[in-house]
């Protein structure tokens, strides 16, 4: 058996119990309570699928469970721009470096020239990254994006969840407090309409996943764009890089230095208790615990994947 092989054997044997250890850090954490339909998900869940290029897949814990894609969908919506306008269409909205302050701030938008979102991956940059989405309504815009993450995610019945959207739309203050700052400062132009982008915006963020879909995400990805099945180059490998390189430095929000430190790998969460990663060239890797640590990630989807990276040496450090 070579290494690559045993690896996947211990994987596959040892993750069902790993899970259950990490299961304990479910207490130190809660769920998502500012958007109320995520408030009800729950809290002691966790569960994990891990996918390597000829598709098989190890899997534990509550991996079947379904949750909203909420962040994790802005990896996917910055591709398709960056595939809709190029990098320059992209960089002229929104800037590539991280903030360190929470994903909902607007602080920087007012005290930093030129006074565009730091990167696309905060709650404001991703707004912005919505209007960039080609499509001539809103619901055309968003059509794109779901069957593009249905491309990637191999399952073309990826829907959005309605009543996280209408709970996320109808609490979204910040949200739209940010969007007309983003139309004052000229990063949303005339032709936007600010209703219609964070329509987008909250849709694809309901799109409905399990860790086996995001597992896929992360696959293409750790492929460099190229869908494992087909082999056929889904998104050009620059844009993957640039992707990649976001998830490194932005993706776990102002934890994300810690997580590069602790687990080594790109990575995005979201809210409601997922977590995409990925080991380059080798596997994607979906997580889901919905409670959250203070800074909006999973308490135990953080604690099982620093320990998988320390037992297999998978950070790139």
């Amino acid at each position: 058996m070579d290494r690559s092989e045993e690896e996947w054997s211990r994987l596959g044997a040892q993750l069902p119990a790993w899970v259950e250890i990490s299961r304990e850090m479910t207490a130190f954490g809660r769920p998502a309570s500012y958007i109320p339909e995520l408030a009800g998900a729950p809290a002691h869940a966790l569960g994990i699928a891990v996918m390597e290029p000829s598709g098989r897949i190890v899997a534990a814990g509550d991996c079947g469970l379904r949750f909203t894609m909420q962040s994790i969908s802005k990896v996917f919506t910055l591709l398709l721009a960056l595939m809709d306008n190029g990098e320059e269409g992209v960089f002229r909205k929104v800037g590539m470096e991280p903030t360190g302050d929470d994903f909902n701030s607007m602080l920087k938008l007012e005290l930093v020239e030129p006074g565009i979102p730091f990167n696309p991956l905060i709650n404001a940059g991703a707004i912005a990254i919505s209007s960039l989405i080609a499509g001539a309504t809103p619901a055309e815009k968003t059509q794109r994006i779901f069957a593009f993450l249905r491309r990637l995610a191999g399952d073309d019945t990826i829907v959005g969840d309605e009543a996280v959207y209408a709970s996320e739309s109808a609490t979204a203050f910040r949200n739209r407090s940010l969007a007309y700052f983003l139309k004052d400062n000229r990063v949303l132009e005339d032709k936007d309409d600010v209703e219609e982008v964070l329509d987008v915006y909250f849709r694809h963020c309901s799109a409905l996943a399990t860790c086996r879909h995001i597992a896929r995400m992360g696959l293409v990805l750790a492929l460099g764009g190229v869908d494992p099945a087909t082999g056929e180059q889904l998104v050009p490998r620059r844009f993957v890089q640039i992707a990649k390189t976001f998830m490194f430095s932005c993706g776990m929000y102002n934890a994300s230095g810690e997580f590069a430190i602790r687990v080594g790998l790109p990575a995005k969460s979201g809210v409601a208790g997922g977590i995409m990663t990925l080991v380059p060239g080798r596997y994607g890797i979906g997580v889901v615990g919905p409670a959250l640590n203070g800074k909006g990630n999973s308490t135990a989807g953080v604690h099982l994947l620093e320990k998988l990276s320390r037992e297999f040496d998978w950070s790139l450090f």
